[in-house]
């Protein structure tokens, strides 16, 4: 017998179907569209690709965010310089949001509608990136490897052209608060977050293993750098263990505050905000100059979901180094420009499966079909299939080194959402190919 799709799975076809035949429509009206190739769709011709997303390229979430589109072009123009993906060359716009989800709304509309991209890929941020969600989901635009761990982007049904990338902001909490729960258990635990989903999802995981041991719960809005009324209340509260979900520059705030207040608990800080090269610059430039290198973060336990520029011996980071080495601007290799670079690895094992005559319709199939099996850096398998468009399932809790290293705290561990067990994962970790784009 045939088999049926079930009524969800029909529901977010006829959804993906709509949200094309808007597209359509919008073109036409505009007279845009690519030859060949991509049939009518923007952004695609015989010869070229055209892609961008939006970033805080200044403003308070520019240290360390800005280098991702840095590392997205530099991948980009190494596959460009290869001959590009089924004789396309590659086309990369990346516009400034500074981390205001007004601004977002207005780049990412030039990038649709003047510039016509055939996808959005990168979109950072939660607030910024959940106030274009529902136009690029309209408008039938691919909406690629979201910046992003919110949950928000896993949602196929509403959301039929979204697409998240790196672990979820809960996944991880629920890993932190394993840990503290099983190594820390008579720890009085303080929460640091980001008044949004970044904060939110994070304090939900943590809370299913250690609610009983929070004591304090305090929350910062983004652009408000005034963050010495939280940590004296965490202090005030006798939290030994302070968890963050939080940006760079807040790491880099709440360090120096606790430091002027000689409050010193055991800090976890979410991965996206606990680069130590970064936070270090931060905080000498906040202190004007009274702090210099990033020794204030030794002993902060973070999480990794793949290899970090400190760990030069992986055949992942020294890819990237010859990447970044060939087509980057000069300065070091940075994290955040490995983390550009590894989404953009991802775009393009998507378009290498999407085959010569890819289309918005089959670019997001590829991710729904292939998705779980896409290669890369990251440790665990992406969670990409028809029901799900979830990013990552699983990292591992690591601590920072006096040298700049990290120890490894636990093994790589396997998770998602809700009540879904923590396992070790077991399979096999992938490699580069020797050419450095796959599919070759």
């Amino acid at each position: 017998m045939a088999h049926q799709p079930s009524p969800a799975r029909r529901s977010r076809r006829l959804a993906l179907g709509a949200a094309l035949a808007a597209s359509a429509l919008v073109v036409a009206a505009c007279g845009g569209g690519g030859d060949d190739g991509g049939g009518n769709d923007p952004g695609i011709t015989e010869d070229s690709i055209k892609i961008g997303g939006h970033f805080p390229l200044t403003g308070v979430a520019a240290p360390g965010y800005s280098e991702i589109p840095l590392g997205h072009k530099a991948y980009y123009d190494f596959v460009n310089a290869e001959g590009g993906v089924h004789g396309r060359e590659i086309e990369f716009l990346a516009k400034d949001d500074g981390y205001n989800p007004a601004k977002t709304s207005e780049v990412v509309n030039e990038l649709v509608l003047k510039d016509e991209v055939f996808a959005i890929v990168g979109g950072l941020g939660t607030p910024t990136h959940q106030a274009v969600t529902n136009f690029l989901n309209s408008e039938g635009v691919p909406d690629l490897t979201v910046s992003s761990g919110s949950i928000l982007w896993d949602d196929p049904e509403e959301k039929p052209m979204t697409f998240g990338w790196q672990p979820d902001y809960e996944s991880e909490g629920k890993i932190i608060g394993q840990y503290i729960a099983e190594n820390l258990p008579d720890a009085k635990v303080g929460i640091f977050g980001q008044d949004d989903e970044l904060g939110e999802d994070g304090t939900k995981g943590l809370k299913q293993f250690i609610e009983d041991q929070i004591v304090s719960e305090v929350k910062y809005i983004p652009g408000n750098t005034d963050v010495g009324p939280q940590i004296a209340e965490l202090q005030k509260s006798g939290a030994d263990v302070v968890v963050g979900f939080n940006v760079p520059s807040y790491t880099a705030l709440s360090q120096l505050v606790s430091l002027k207040l000689n409050y010193k608990p055991t800090w976890f800080y979410t991965n996206v905000g606990s680069d130590p090269g970064l936070v270090g610059s931060l905080l000498e430039k906040f202190s004007e100059g009274a702090i210099k290198g990033s020794s204030p973060l030794t002993g902060v336990y973070t999480t990794t979901y793949m290899p970090q520029a400190t760990d030069t011996e992986d055949a992942w980071t020294q890819l990237w180094q010859k990447v970044w080495d060939q087509y980057g601007d000069g300065s070091p290799l940075t994290n955040y420009k490995i983390y550009g670079m590894a989404e953009a690895y991802t775009i393009v094992e998507a378009m290498q499966k999407a085959g010569e005559d890819m289309s918005r319709q089959s670019i997001v199939e590829t991710f729904e079909q292939d998705g779980g099996d896409f290669t890369g850096p990251n440790y665990v398998p992406f969670r990409y299939s028809e029901d799900r468009h979830a990013g990552i399932g699983g990292m591992k809790l690591i601590q920072l080194q006096a040298d700049g290293t990290t120890a490894d705290k636990t093994p790589v561990l396997q998770t998602d959402v809700g009540d879904a067990e923590i396992e070790e994962y077991s399979g096999e970790a992938n490699t580069p190919p020797e050419s450095g784009i796959p599919g070759e």
